[in-house]
């Protein structure tokens, strides 16, 4: 008789890996790990699923992933899903157990928390404040009773392991996000991480404030009413920052909408868009109108614009955020 194999499929970015560091240390499993850079979202595709075997999807999007669900879902595996992207129409199907929630503010590690009945909150605030929901982990700041340091401990870890995710390959990382929730499922309250000094939180706060500073020397691409459009370099430090900088613009200017451009190696560009702070919606719609598009409706983002759709770009942005 065949081995049953489970598998852990998530997104690299704070809510896929926090997400996943909640279910494992309740129901602890000895899995196989699939996941990569934040963009890299089409994880179902590399599973070979068999009769009886266990896939466990979280903070990917069902709708671009619908091929690969289908596939698992028809060998005979037993798949649990948790999302907060577009979906699309969910299958249904008897060994499909998902739990998918759209809404502006939320995230998958905000649904795993409730899940498990706050049972490792404090990773649900890490990832909250990584995906950029703050007032959603505020709240559970003050439910939970944290101090200021505390709360400011859970935010600056979020943050870095977030950014830890972005980058146009894993060999952009610090951390392979694999190889970070390894080495986090050991802290089953993430506040141990500073209390014990612990390395990888010290390199991942390091990491994340030395890209940053480098953000100050961005190019303006456009400027409008409906928001600003900024360009970063072909390196490194650039493709990891894209990201939780566009986050950083969304707070520091909630009126109006944002994106970040990275000159890509090959040409074109990658790209991150910010809704409005106070108008949490459109970003999603925006990129769809691109072929390696995708997201939610705050945050949202393009694989690779080629340089000949810039201008649309410019202009579709303009008509998506102008009030």
């Amino acid at each position: 008789m065949a081995t049953v194999k489970y598998y852990d499929v998530f997104n690299g970015d704070a809510d896929g890996i926090c997400a996943l560091l909640q279910l494992r240390l309740a129901q602890p499993q000895n899995s196989e790990l699939i996941t990569g850079v934040k963009r890299d979202i089409k994880l179902l595709n590399k599973l070979e699923t068999k009769v009886g075997d266990q896939v466990t999807v979280l903070d990917i999007s069902m709708d671009k992933n619908k091929s690969g669900l289908l596939h698992a879902l028809d060998a005979g595996a037993h798949v649990f899903y948790c999302d907060h992207h577009f979906s699309g129409e969910i299958p249904q199907h008897p060994n499909l157990t998902s739990l998918i929630d759209t809404a502006a503010d939320t995230c998958t590690s905000l649904l795993i928390n409730e899940h498990l009945a706050g049972r490792y909150v404090n990773w649900a605030i890490v990832a909250a404040y990584g995906d950029n929901m703050l007032v959603a982990a505020d709240q559970l700041v003050e439910q939970q009773g944290l101090d200021a340091e505390q709360k400011d401990t859970l935010k600056q870890l979020g943050i870095a392991i977030n950014y830890n995710g972005y980058g146009a390959t894993e060999d952009d990382l610090h951390f392979h996000p694999a190889e970070l929730f390894k080495a986090l499922l050991a802290y089953p309250d993430p506040l141990d991480l500073k209390r014990e000094n612990a390395q990888i939180y010290l390199q991942l706060i390091a990491n994340y404030q030395a890209d940053m500073a480098k953000t100050q020397d961005a190019k303006v691409v456009a400027q409008s009413a409906a928001g600003g459009i900024y360009l970063l370099p072909n390196e490194a430090w650039a493709r990891r920052v894209s990201g939780v900088w566009g986050n950083d613009l969304a707070n520091q200017s909630p009126d109006i909408a944002h994106a970040v451009l990275t000159d890509l190696p090959q040409g074109g560009f990658l790209v991150s868009v910010r809704a409005p702070k106070n108008r949490a919606s459109g970003a999603d719609e925006l990129c769809m109108k691109f072929e390696t598009g995708g997201g939610r409706k705050a945050a949202a983002g393009i694989n690779m614009l080629p340089t000949d759709e810039l201008s649309r770009f410019i202009a579709e942005f303009d008509q998506q955020f102008t009030v």
